[in-house]
Formats: C-alpha cells, structure tokens, sequence
C-alpha cells in the first residue's frame, strides 16, 4: 500500500508544471523526521499555553526516514532527492528524538542538525554534535524557558549566544525559525538576525521559511532592513508567498536562496490563500478533521477539494512563478534547488570535520 495516494490532478501538475522546471537532482535543507514513539502526543498541562500552531501535527502521525524517501519518489518521479533531516521535539523527548535522527544519518548517509536546547552547556552541545557527525543545531521557541510569554520570545532566548559562539568557532549550520507575531518584519526580530550576524559571523545561518513572511503584510520593509547581513541565507519552506519570493530574488539573488520542504507538512493537500493579513490552508473537506481546530484551517467544496494538489506542489509553483517575474535562468534555478546546498552543507562539513 502507498504511502499517500498520487491523484491525476498531481500528476498533471507535475508533469506539466514541475518536471522541466526543476533539476535533476534536489536538495531539500529542510525536513523534519521523527517516530512518534519518540515523541508522544500529550495534552497541555493545566495553565500551559501552546505556542505554536494545531495544523502541521494534522499531517502526518510521525515521518520515518523511510516514510520521508518514499515521499520523494512518489512526488518527484524521476529526480533525486536528498534532505537535511532533524527532528521536532520537546526537552522531554529530545534525548530519543536526537538519537533517532543520528541513526537515520547513519543509515543513510544525509546530512543532519542537531536539535538543541536553551538550557544546554556550550561544551554539552558541541558534544553531541561532534559524537554524531552533525553539521549545526535546530532549536525552536517552544524550548524557550516558560515564564516568557509566546508573543515575547526572542531569537535569544531559544539560541543563547554561550551556544552560538561555540558554533561560530566551528562553522556550524544554524537553523532559524523566528519566533514573534510580527514575523519577518518585526523589528526585534531584524535588529536581532542582524546582531547574530555581527556576533558570530562564522555561522552559516538560515532564515527558515523565508522569516515566515507567508503573506505579503509580513514583508514589510525587512529585506531594505537585512541588507546590514549580506550572508544570510533563506529557505522558502511551508510558503507559497509568490510576493515575498519574489522580494527575497529580488534582494539577495538566487545564490542566497534555499528549496526547503518542511516534510511531512508538505505532503498536506492544501491551496493557501490571504485573508485579513494571515493565510488560510484550504482543504478538502474531511481529510483533516474539524477545521475549527485551527483558525488556519477551512474545508472547502468536494468539488473544489478534489482540484487541490499537494502543498509541496503549490510552494514550488509559487517559486517558479517568482522565478519567472525576476527572470531566473535554469542555472539559477538549479542554485536554489541544488548548488546552494550542497556548497553550505560541504563546507560545513570541512570547516567541522576537515574533509
């Protein structure tokens, strides 16, 4: 039994939209894998706030690493795919999450991050990176200590600087996800990618799902703003913003710009529309439960939900659509989905590792 099921409408998506336009051979920098007997599902404790959204977890119960390639060979036929994988965990279960990532590095030889968390010694850290052949951290700003209220987090207070200056010693891999409601142009959230910057230029940081600027309103004047950080680099994960993709081109050029998946959400079969400021992930009716669970969540028809492809489909139409406006060549192109990869992961890997 497949994984998930390929209808005609991805097909036809794919082969006349997807195949020619993208290269041979991908990488996906962004991936999350993850067994849920590593990570159990468990309701929130009396007065805890949930700090990130309901409707990824709706996706997919878990994502082996075996669950992950068949992903890319039922929607990639004909390419080959590698990803950076990492999971997505709390401090309970970082210990097993983090081993299981290590094994699947192992087994399969892709390259992986380690998932940090705020409270750990710069030396406990660089231990386990080093013991398990990792090129960097992930963390998130769930793991920020609990007293700060979600709308408060700063890049800090999930990436402490005694950590990130071992990591600017090695070289390592940073990945970043923004915390913040104003996403990509709030201002402490410039002010302070542009001082991690500053402080540890050596990392080899990237901006996740392009700052989550996943509407045009989440733009702002950020990219006038990050000009101060040249080097940064960006993955369009999760996003289907042609607007803010295009403004990214448009700043940095392809050479600063990163394919990203955020598997297994991608495998969700969603058409992501704007609405008052926020996005809004259409959805067939039924596939996920009821939509009221998330305020970013809305059923539409059957007829219309038997239209909708999957979400990796639409982030790479809206990519190519960005590409076009801006004129990408296919070489260029293939730097976003292939050479800008591979360059950072094999540098890291020498600057770490020395080979």
């Amino acid at each position: 039994m497949s994984l998930f099921e390929v209808k005609d409408v991805d097909r036809r998506v794919y082969e006349q939209e997807l195949r020619d336009f993208l290269p041979d051979e991908m990488i996906d920098i962004h991936t999350h894998v993850w067994l849920s007997k590593y990570r159990p599902e468990k309701p929130l404790a009396p007065g805890e706030v949930k700090r990130a959204v309901t409707w990824p977890s709706l996706v997919a119960r878990d994502n082996s690493v075996e669950d992950l390639i068949e992903t890319y060979k039922l929607m990639f036929p004909g390419k080959k795919v590698t990803p950076m994988i990492f999971s997505s965990t709390k401090k309970a279960t970082q210990a097993a999450c983090n081993a299981y990532i290590r094994e699947c590095m192992e087994k399969t030889g892709f390259p992986g991050l380690y998932y940090s968390s705020p409270d750990q010694s710069a030396e406990e850290v660089k231990r386990h990176i080093l013991a398990g052949g990792y090129l960097g951290t992930k963390s998130y700003l769930e793991l920020a200590p609990a007293y700060i209220p979600e709308a408060e987090i700063r890049i800090f207070d999930f990436f402490p600087k005694h950590q990130l200056a071992m990591l600017d010693e090695m070289g390592a891999i940073v990945m970043l996800h923004i915390p913040r409601h104003g996403r990509l142009k709030d201002p402490v959230n410039l002010q302070q990618m542009i001082e991690f910057k500053r402080e540890f230029p050596r990392i080899r940081l990237i901006i996740a799902h392009i700052g989550r600027a996943y509407t045009k309103n989440d733009v702002g004047n950020a990219f006038e703003t990050l000009a101060a950080a040249p080097d940064l680099m960006y993955d369009f994960c999760a996003n289907t913003c042609e607007y803010a993709m295009t403004k990214l081109l448009e700043a940095v050029g392809p050479e600063h710009v990163m394919f990203g998946s955020d598997m297994p959400i991608l495998r969700m079969r969603t058409r992501r529309i704007e609405e008052n400021n926020t996005y809004i992930n259409l959805v067939p009716p039924g596939l996920y439960g009821d939509p009221k669970q998330d305020s970013h969540l809305r059923e539409v028809s059957p007829e219309e939900g038997e239209k909708i492809t999957f979400f990796m489909y639409e982030e790479i139409l809206a990519f190519k659509r960005a590409a076009t406006t801006v004129g990408l060549t296919k070489d260029e192109v293939k730097m976003c989905f292939y050479d800008n990869a591979r360059k950072l992961i094999d540098s890291a890997r020498r600057d770490i590792y020395g080979i």
